[in-house]
């Protein structure tokens, strides 16, 4: 990849230690159109790699009419930038990754980094600053300082270029709500891959922050998560997929993508007792209203 042509940055995730790598099928497509808030298409995944345009032809042929492409590095930021440009069915979220910070503060780059996603944010379909955050199971102590230095520079300019702001938060909730709440948080704060509980969305939802739901909202073990959708305002409830990362059951460990997002959203749609059709409606409006339009 180069900077005059981000278009040829690709990377391949490993399918070293994983059983199937195969697509699942096609769901049956929603019949009022959603989108992808949350996905990183520039991961290659599955057996056979599949291009931008491929993803986007599959998801629209199944009612998913957009994605938020989320950077977290120069190199995927970039990327994120040049797929929004280039497609009218995609915008794009800007960043260095919580774990990715220690790394250029420890090569002094942090600040030449954080400059660089700033350049980018001033594009007009990169509508979110993200996935920025806090986390504390993959990055040990000495690691933590530039995660909050970088965090914090990413809620100034979120709110400098007044757009969203897609947050990574693992393990490490009250240290997030604590630093939203003393920074003061961008007008649209999206908690990616939500992974608190009841407690928590009830406060997120207070105070006016979004909850994004992925696939790991069906899985047996994660109740935390629908007890959390569960009191989340349907206002405040985003969909997303994370491709190609937490695939829905029952295709848990395969290949994820965008065309997946009906298993998820029929799953939600069914936890809360909602008319499907209805729900889809409140979920694409909620889209909107945090990213703005795709057109």
């Amino acid at each position: 990849m180069t900077e005059s042509d981000p278009s040829q940055y690709v990377r391949s995730r490993s399918h070293e230690g994983r059983g199937d790598v195969r697509w699942p099928a096609a769901p049956e497509p929603l019949a009022v159109p959603v989108y992808d808030n949350h996905a990183h298409l520039e991961i290659e995944d599955g057996e056979v790699g599949l291009s931008l345009d491929e993803q986007l032809q599959r998801a629209g042929e199944v009612g998913v009419i957009g994605v938020v492409q989320a950077g977290g590095d120069i190199e995927s930021s970039r990327w994120s930038a040049w797929a929004a440009a280039s497609h009218p069915r995609v915008l794009a979220a800007v960043a260095i990754h919580p774990n990715e910070a220690p790394a250029y503060a420890a090569a002094g780059r942090l600040g030449e980094a954080i400059a660089v996603i700033d350049e980018l944010a001033a594009q007009p379909r990169v509508r979110a600053i993200g996935e920025t955050g806090l986390d504390f199971f993959r990055t040990d102590e000495g690691g933590l300082p530039a995660q909050f230095e970088s965090f914090e520079a990413h809620i100034d300019l979120a709110k400098k270029h007044a757009i969203a702001m897609q947050i990574h938060d693992r393990d490490a909730h009250d240290a997030v709500l604590e630093t939203l709440e003393r920074v003061g948080a961008p007008e649209r704060t999206v908690f990616h891959c939500f992974s608190g509980d009841e407690g928590m969305a009830r406060i997120a939802a207070e105070r006016g922050y979004w909850l994004s739901f992925a696939g790991n909202v069906t899985f047996k073990n994660a109740q935390n998560l629908r007890d959390a959708l569960a009191v989340t305002p349907r206002e405040r409830i985003l969909v997303e997929t994370d491709a190609p990362f937490l695939t829905p059951t029952p295709h848990r460990g395969r290949p994820n993508a965008p065309y997946l997002i009906p298993v998820t959203v029929r799953f939600m749609a069914e936890e809360l007792g909602a008319d499907l059709d209805e729900f889809c409606a409140q979920l694409a409006a909620n889209t909107l209203a945090v990213y703005g339009s795709f057109d």
